[in-house]
């Protein structure tokens, strides 16, 4: 199927079903509704209502340009840092609508943690990286406090063994696995609810991005994920349900492994068998 046969189907409301599979309930936790992205005259996210459940890890997939980014950078509201976007509909955390009136930018971004997909750690010791953010929160209140916060995050992201003896050194002196290990520490030090994840191990060889998806299933007992990949076996190894894009509109949303064996849109086949992208 040719991509431009792709574009003549209509946006539809697609129906949202949970995996029948699972004996646990499943709470959204974050839910978007009727959501899109404008930046300038380009429609990047159009009108796409998602749950991403608690506890769960929630891939996004699709072609370079659907809108996968600009869905996640609108969880946190970073897309409000490039001039001329403009976002309508509307995002809920629980049941607070993070784009109201009044939402505090600082409190959304320690609740809804952002891991890019280059490391980004800051130019400061690997130790200065992890507590930053509890600092400038107020997370802690007394140095001994602050020990264990960055032990726990460390500890949390798989790295506490790595660098343990050398906290003080440079976080410019670690592997690129161990960078993104990093910044996912420095974003669970600051306890959040939710962790975006964009192209997370897109950077990384093969060994680090094993310990990255290994990392995830131990995170998502505690934290809810949301992943945007172009790696669909990544997707199918790692994400509980799968959300997949086309021109910033949502195709299909399902659960993983009925995403990936029994497609209900024959775009999202296409897509999955390599047909296009």
């Amino acid at each position: 199927m040719e991509l431009s046969q792709m574009l003549e189907f209509p946006l539809l409301k697609i129906p949202v079903r949970p995996a029948e599979s699972s004996s646990e309930p499943l709470e959204p936790i974050l839910r978007t509704e009727e959501l899109t992205v404008r930046y300038r005259d380009r429609i990047a996210v159009q009108q796409v209502t998602l749950p991403f459940y608690r506890n769960r890890i929630s891939a996004i997939i699709g072609p370079s340009g659907c809108g996968k980014s600009s869905l996640l950078r609108a969880i946190n509201r970073l897309n409000e840092t490039i001039a001329g976007t403009i976002t309508a509909g509307r995002i809920f955390l629980e049941e607070q609508d993070i784009y109201a009136p009044g939402v505090d930018l600082m409190t959304l971004r320690r609740r809804v943690g952002m891991v890019f997909q280059q490391p980004n750690p800051f130019p400061k010791s690997i130790w200065d990286n992890v507590a930053f953010g509890p600092r400038i929160n107020g997370l802690a209140k007394s140095r001994a406090e602050l020990r264990e916060t960055v032990e726990q995050a460390l500890r949390a992201a798989a790295l506490w063994e790595d660098v343990k003896d050398r906290l003080q050194r440079s976080a410019l002196e670690l592997s690129g696995g161990e960078q993104q290990r990093l910044c996912i520490a420095r974003a669970l030090a600051v306890q959040p609810d939710v962790l975006l994840m964009d192209e997370p191990a897109s950077a990384l060889d093969p060994v680090s991005t094993a310990r990255i998806e290994e990392l995830m299933f131990e995170l998502k007992k505690k934290y809810t994920i949301v992943i945007v990949t172009h790696n669909m076996q990544q997707a199918a190894r790692v994400s509980d349900f799968t959300a997949f894009l086309l021109i910033g509109q949502l195709v299909e949303f399902e659960a993983t492994p009925r995403l990936f064996t029994n497609p209900s849109d024959p775009r999202t086949e296409a897509y999955i068998t390599g047909r296009f992208g």
